[in-house]
C-alpha cells in the first residue's frame, strides 16, 4: 500500500515525533451517541487502539486534542497508555503549541489527523496533514494525504502503518507479532 508514496509524502511522514489525532470523526465515526439517560456512546476501533500503543512502542508520542469533553476517552487513551489527552479544546492551535514546547518539538515533526473544521488551524501547522476518508472536503482539501478508511473504521491505524513504513519500521514491527 505504500510502496508508490510520493517522496514529500514519504520525507514528510518520516520526520514525524508525534502524532495528533482528533476524536469524533476520527478515532469515532462521528455520531453522537446517547442513551436514554443522556450518557453519551463511542465506539472505537480495535486496530486503530493497537496502532496507537504501536506507535508509542516505536517511539512516536501521540496525542488526542478534541473540542469535546467525555469520560469514554479519558478511559480509553488511559487503557491504551496515551498520556496526552487534551479535551475541552476549543482552540486546538494554542492547545498543540503548548504541547510541542513541552515535548520540545517542531511543527515539522507533528503530524495531525483531523475531519473538520475546528481541527483545520492546527493542522496547518503541522509538516503532514492527514484527513480520513470521511472527512468534510474543506479539510480533505488541505490534507497531503487522505486516508482509505472512514474514521472510526480503521482510518486511524492507516495513519499508524504510514508512520511506521516511511520512517523504516513497519518490517520489525511486523517481524514482532510473527
Amino acid at each position: 500500500m505504500f510502496q508508490d508514496l510520493p517522496d514529500a509524502l514519504r520525507d514528510r511522514a518520516a520526520a514525524v515525533r508525534l502524532a495528533v489525532f482528533d476524536v469524533d470523526g476520527v478515532l469515532t465515526d462521528g455520531r453522537l451517541w446517547y442513551a436514554e439517560d443522556q450518557r453519551e456512546l463511542k465506539a472505537f476501533h480495535v486496530h486503530d487502539g493497537l496502532g496507537l500503543k504501536r506507535l508509542l512502542a516505536n517511539g512516536i508520542e501521540v496525542a488526542i486534542i478534541t473540542a469535546r469533553m467525555s469520560h469514554l476517552v479519558t478511559e480509553r487513551m488511559a487503557e491504551l497508555g496515551v498520556a496526552h489527552v487534551y479535551q475541552g479544546q476549543k482552540d486546538k492551535l494554542a492547545c498543540l503549541r503548548q504541547l510541542c514546547e513541552a515535548l520540545q518539538l517542531e511543527f515539522h515533526q507533528v503530524c495531525y489527523t483531523g475531519d473538520d473544521l475546528p481541527d483545520l488551524r492546527a493542522m496547518r501547522a503541522c509538516g503532514l496533514m492527514i484527513a480520513p476518508a470521511n472527512a468534510h472536503h474543506w479539510v480533505a482539501g488541505h490534507a497531503h494525504w487522505q486516508t482509505r478508511r472512514n474514521g472510526g473504521e480503521g482510518a486511524v491505524r492507516e495513519v499508524v502503518d504510514l508512520l511506521l513504513h516511511a520512517q523504516g519500521k513497519a518490517a520489525a514491527e511486523l517481524a514482532h507479532w510473527l
